[in-house]
């Protein structure tokens, strides 16, 4: 079970149609594909009810959508870091701008992935929240302005200084804390642009996902690392 590295590239699946079934997999593959011919870390969030699958087919890190605040016990339809690691998952991401937690909620499950060895990716909607989730030691806080989500314009081109203030908001609480971004990101001069602002890899979805060439998109992506 792999740990995610920088510089790194992590690939979020959401649940498009394109992940469905063996389709997460064949992602997941083309994502390994290229991460052995580049060396450059890239970790792939499948599905939930592909984790297990695609966690077990690659040696690239793979991580969780999203974990629960809770321990294993009665929790219907909840997800526990324990199942996570249980299933292969070496991380997990935590409020995603499309599955929001309460602050409280974020520091829980932070400290119950820690104790499961689960690294955890939390994400953040501005350079003010970054800030706040760094008193919790997460292994790494992607910043992602909701409102470039999906979008066809990246942060790194049209709200830079958001990064930028995110990497100085986390550092000032820890330092050795690394900073992705995402929103929008979906070449490689997005990328390359993202570590001159400071962070140390990008966090994305649709351009590899709705890609027609996935594996050239991730080629692409790496290319100024």
């Amino acid at each position: 079970m792999s740990k995610i590295s920088t510089p790194v590239v992590i690939v979020n699946f959401k649940t498009y149609r394109e992940v469905e079934g063996y389709r997460s997999l064949s992602i997941a593959r083309f994502c390994q594909d290229v991460s052995k011919e580049t060396g450059v870390c890239i970790a792939v969030c499948p599905p939930m009810v592909e984790l297990s699958a695609v966690a077990s087919s690659v040696s690239i890190p793979v991580l969780a959508q999203h974990t629960d605040p809770v321990k294993p016990g009665s929790h219907t339809g909840w997800t526990t870091p324990e199942a996570v690691k249980a299933a292969g998952g070496s991380g997990t991401l935590l409020n995603h701008s499309e599955h929001r937690m309460m602050l409280s909620d974020i520091s829980t499950s932070v400290r119950l992935c820690r104790s499961a060895g689960l690294q955890t990716v939390v994400c953040a909607d501005s350079a003010e929240t970054a800030g706040a989730c760094a008193f919790w030691r997460p292994e790494f806080i992607a910043v992602e302005p909701p409102e470039l989500i999906g979008g066809d314009v990246s942060v790194t081109s049209v709200k830079p200084e958001v990064v930028e203030s995110a990497v100085r908001a986390v550092h000032r609480v820890d330092e050795n804390i690394p900073v992705l971004c995402g929103a929008g990101v979906k070449a490689g001069e997005d990328a390359n642009r993202a570590i001159e602002l400071g962070a140390r890899g990008v966090l994305l979805a649709s351009g590899v996902v709705k890609s027609d060439d996935v594996k050239k998109a991730l080629q692409d992506l790496v290319s100024f690392f």
